[in-house]
């Protein structure tokens, strides 16, 4: 019958979601007549809670026979409400879903709530593992986890509770497993954690994710293409810098945890950096990489969030630069500190998050526009549809998932790239944007 992993929320969740399948497929989950569902929640927010819940009672609806799992962050943070819940036949903590033990033995349908829940204290948890995926199933990039948890208490977010303190992958163990992926044919690997510029500093030697960056560069050289999932800008070092500015390996894309530009709203969030500290940073990485596109997060409706406030933050999408923008209405978690902050009206909430995604659109479609008439190495990730460098997507009738094929942009349709190869499949130019004669943009 098999394991069916049903994945919310971040590319570490995706990542885990492989090494998941494999250990509750070797522990024999899923293996005899009954199926088996395991859900690997988010809980960045209320919604996301609110989604795997509905899509659990949906699971149990379409497979009453089914044994249904449920794990991840909002499972760690909150393991009596699904167990709660008559369609969950176990609940196990965000590190016991990453070894095959926890998958044997779980508690069969009609237990009770406490006899459900396998969920151990995150915060004693001091070692992540290098799991070992030589393949991520239907991806045209393989994704590696190179650190857990955080060691910061921003006001708005759960996500130490669920991942908790920071630990990092030693950097031998990074190094093997990119060298497993590129040998087993990815031409593109994501660097993914939760807050990744902490890497390295529960390590001997204390390094920097910028010293892991070169190294990786340096010691697998017939890897493609190297991205990071996520970083918080104020703590990129030296040597990410450097790497980021000079290294064509390196993707010329970055998502920012940036989450408002107000500095009082910042502060109040608990957040590392001021609004400054934003626009520099983007500001010096375009003069150092002027092909460099910038994604960030940012949060509408902040608790005590004055319409100037908001006014910062909208003003940062073109003071930064940024193009493509993850903007996440505010919603209080239980038990962090802004959820004691006094609240926006809802409706308040909901227009300025609209305000920023319009904002966010038409840098976008400024962002597409530029790109006509340019050559963009695309990386197939399924039949018609790619990435260029920069991340943005492309629509191409050419080349198998995971090539990467050179591409001439020639228009834009519905918030997508179009365009036609170029040279064969495979190749790619060494200058991504790189204009021909003829272009018109």
């Amino acid at each position: 019958m098999g394991v069916e992993i049903v994945s919310f929320g971040c590319r570490l969740n995706t990542y885990e979601s492989a090494v998941m399948k494999r250990e509750a497929e070797e522990a024999g989950l899923g293996a005899e007549a009954r199926p088996a569902i395991v859900f690997n929640t988010c809980a960045v927010t209320a919604e996301a809670v609110r989604q795997a819940r509905q899509q659990i009672r949906k699971a149990r609806r379409e497979n009453p026979d089914a044994q249904i799992v449920v794990t991840g962050c909002a499972a760690q943070t909150e393991p009596d409400r699904f167990a709660e819940m008559a369609e969950v036949d176990a609940v196990i903590g965000n590190t016991e879903k990453l070894a095959a033990e926890n998958y044997r033995k779980l508690p069969d349908f009609g237990v009770s709530a406490e006899e459900k829940v396998r969920v151990n204290d995150i915060m004693s948890v001091t070692e992540t593992a290098g799991h070992m995926i030589d393949a991520i199933e239907g991806r045209a990039r393989a994704i590696v986890q190179i650190q857990n948890g955080c060691d910061h208490r921003c006001t708005f977010c759960i996500i130490p509770y669920g991942r908790g303190n920071s630990r990092s992958v030693p950097m031998g163990a990074v190094v093997d497993q990119m060298k497993r992926l590129v040998d087993s044919g990815y031409n593109e690997v994501v660097l993914s954690g939760v807050d990744m510029t902490s890497w390295g500093a529960d390590l001997p030697g204390r390094p920097r994710l910028g010293d892991l960056v070169q190294t990786i560069l340096r010691r697998v050289p017939d890897l493609a293409r190297l991205r990071l999932s996520s970083i918080d800008s104020i703590e990129a070092d030296p040597a990410l810098v450097d790497a980021i500015a000079s290294e064509p390996r390196f993707m010329p894309h970055l998502h920012l945890s940036l989450q408002a530009g107000d500095d009082m709203i910042l502060k109040r969030m608990k957040r590392r950096h001021s609004r400054g500290d934003s626009i520099r940073f983007c500001a010096e990485m375009r003069a150092k990489r002027p092909d460099i596109v910038f994604g960030a997060d940012i949060i509408a409706g902040f608790p005590t969030e004055t319409e100037a406030m908001f006014e910062n933050s909208l003003k940062l999408v073109e003071e930064c630069g940024l193009t493509f923008l993850h903007v996440f209405p505010f919603s209080p978690r239980a038990g962090t500190p802004a959820a004691k902050m006094p609240q926006l009206a809802k409706p308040v909430i909901k227009e300025r998050a609209a305000l920023l995604r319009a904002a966010g659109e038409i840098a976008h479609e400024a962002h597409l526009q530029s790109r006509v008439g340019t050559h963009q190495n695309i990386l197939i990730e399924r039949e018609g549809l790619g990435r260029a460098e920069d991340f943005t997507l492309c629509r191409i009738d050419a080349g198998l998932p995971g090539r990467i094929v050179d591409t001439m942009i020639t228009g834009i349709a519905d918030g997508v790239l179009t365009g036609v190869p170029t040279l064969t499949e495979g190749s790619a130019r060494p200058s991504s944007n790189e204009r021909t004669n003829d272009s018109h943009g």
